[in-house]
């Protein structure tokens, strides 16, 4: 008997968690989570166990020969949810510091209606909105969420608290976009994409998440060079995109569904 398709895949990119996966699948494997989520590992060249930890367990895991960046393996995720028909995408780390209590609580967002009738498009899992639990950040951290904060709000009109949050849920049509060619920032896609979708239309929400801080393994951004490069490229990465939206009108069109299914079915994954 064919097993029912579940609504909603959460996507887990991961490079050397084998010491952090663990308790995150044992969760996410056991209700109420598994009755409505799958979950996709993609596993980008990890040197460790990462890969034999979620094959043991049987969960579906896409592995990268090389080391292609936190983007590039949550679009190929996208692409994967598309293939497979999945209306829901909720995207978090692999690293502990997302408590997988917050999952149902993005699913019920995001089938929940605004005061204005619509679904939310994005919906962000927050550490600095009313209710969510309080997390530590240093100085450098700090300034650069006052300056993304800044540009999206210059830009958008809409205050996002936590622009680089990466525990997100997306709705079919917002997955579907990302998945396309050069709709995704392949290395770091946090408050541009943001920013992007709110020009271009879709509906971003936040609501107060559970997060802890790293206590195993390396973070993307550590060290005193990488949170410098980070912020600097990001910000001009919002200036680009900014331009790209506004200036030169590029992606107006992108919304189109059609055109969207289209494009992806000529894929090769």
């Amino acid at each position: 008997m064919e097993q029912k398709r579940k609504e909603v895949l959460i996507i887990i990119p991961a490079y050397n968690e084998a010491k952090t996966i663990e308790p995150v699948l044992d969760a996410l494997q056991s209700p109420p989570i598994s009755d409505v989520c799958d979950v996709l590992v993609m596993n980008d060249a990890s040197k460790d166990g990462t890969q034999y930890i979620c094959k043991r367990r049987g969960i579906p895991v896409i592995t990268h020969v090389y080391n292609l960046g936190y983007g590039s393996g949550l679009q190929v995720g996208y692409k994967y949810a598309f293939r497979r028909g999945y209306d829901y995408v909720i995207q978090m780390d692999a690293d502990g510091q997302h408590d997988p209590s917050n999952v149902l609580k993005i699913y019920d967002a995001l089938k929940t209606k605004d005061e204005k009738g619509g679904y939310p498009d994005i919906v962000i899992g927050s550490r600095f909105v009313d209710g969510a639990i309080a997390f530590p950040v240093p100085i450098s951290k700090k300034i650069a969420f006052v300056l993304f904060r800044t540009l999206i709000k210059w830009a958008t009109g809409q205050k996002i608290m936590d622009p680089t949050s990466g525990l997100q849920g997306l709705s079919k049509r917002t997955f579907w976009y990302y998945s396309r060619y050069s709709h995704f920032d392949d290395k770091y896609p946090d408050a541009n994409m943001l920013m992007q979708m709110k020009m271009l239309g879709y509906n971003v929400k936040e609501i107060p998440s559970v997060m802890y801080a790293r206590t195993e393994g390396t973070s993307m951004h550590s060290g005193i060079i990488k949170p410098m490069v980070y912020m600097f490229r990001m910000a001009f990465s919002i200036i680009a995109v900014w331009a790209r939206v506004r200036i030169y009108g590029m992606d107006k069109g992108a919304i189109n569904e059609q055109a969207i299914i289209e494009d992806l079915q000529k894929s090769v994954f």
